[in-house]
């Protein structure tokens, strides 16, 4: 299974195995990494799943697709790698993926 390292507000890493299928956000929640509060569970209906994508994944993990840019709308501290982990799908090719969680989720 691919390994997420997820890096919270404080600095701390907490590194998980995600299924391939599965989303970031599931990985996160599946595993308790605080900071990641998902409380639409998963349906791009809120900004609690808010993550910034380490600049060495940005290609890996695509774009934010229409749904997925309204929502960061409603995320704190928005930045050009801001993405919901609910909307990144978990692949053989992110094996190794890093995300930081922001401070506060929208």
């Amino acid at each position: 299974m691919p390994k997420i390292t997820f890096i919270d507000a404080a600095g701390t890493a907490h590194a998980v195995e995600a299924e391939v299928g599965s989303t970031v956000m599931e990985g996160a929640i599946k595993n308790g990494v605080p900071g990641i509060e998902a409380e639409c569970g998963g349906a791009c209906a809120c900004a609690t799943c808010h993550v910034y994508v380490d600049e060495a994944w940005l290609e890996r993990t695509g774009e934010p697709v229409a749904m997925e840019q309204d929502m960061l709308d409603f995320a704190f501290d928005v930045r050009s790698n801001s993405r919901l982990s609910c909307q990144i799908k978990v692949t053989d090719e992110l094996d190794g993926l890093v995300v930081n969680i922001p401070e506060q989720q929208g």
